[in-house]
């Protein structure tokens, strides 16, 4: 007696999906029959990094973040921006049918040019988004000595 089992593409991009967020150390949408269901997720800001002939700019995207909820540090040649999103409390009388976004600490971290000055590195925060500025000063050459072979 073989049993044939009917293919279900979707269950296949649902299990590549599951499998791609797990990696990326999220927790995917899951499906339970009819309703959907979702976990909580970690989140890290979107960036977009930028540079000039004076300087490159990190900007990220942080709604809902306040000022005072996020730092920013060089050390070693590394940028890290880290901070919190907090869950708005649920109030009386409402009744949420979906939570999708996302709360909770993040925290991104970026190698500094060798080219940016660390010590002048600033940045301000304006409508939830962050500007992270990082000037340019003398790129440090390589220096070539010829060493005699004896």
């Amino acid at each position: 007696m073989s049993l044939l089992t009917r293919w279900d593409p979707m269950q296949d991009i649902q299990e590549f999906e599951k499998r791609l967020s797990s990696w990326m150390g999220r927790t995917p949408m899951k499906k339970e029959g009819d309703n959907e269901s979702m976990r909580a997720m970690e989140w890290a800001p979107l960036v977009d990094i930028t540079e000039d002939e004076k300087e490159y700019v990190i900007k990220a995207d942080l709604p809902e973040v306040k000022k005072e909820d996020v730092k920013i540090s060089v050390q070693d040649g590394v940028l890290v921006i880290s901070g919190e999103r907090k869950y708005e409390k649920e109030e009386k009388g409402k009744k949420y049918h979906r939570v999708e976004r996302s709360y909770g600490s993040f925290e991104r971290s970026f190698t500094v040019p060798a080219d940016a000055e660390e010590e002048k590195v600033s940045a301000q925060f304006k409508d939830g988004v962050l500007l992270v500025h990082l000037p340019k000063g003398e790129t440090v050459k390589a220096k070539r000595l010829q060493i005699k072979v004896s």
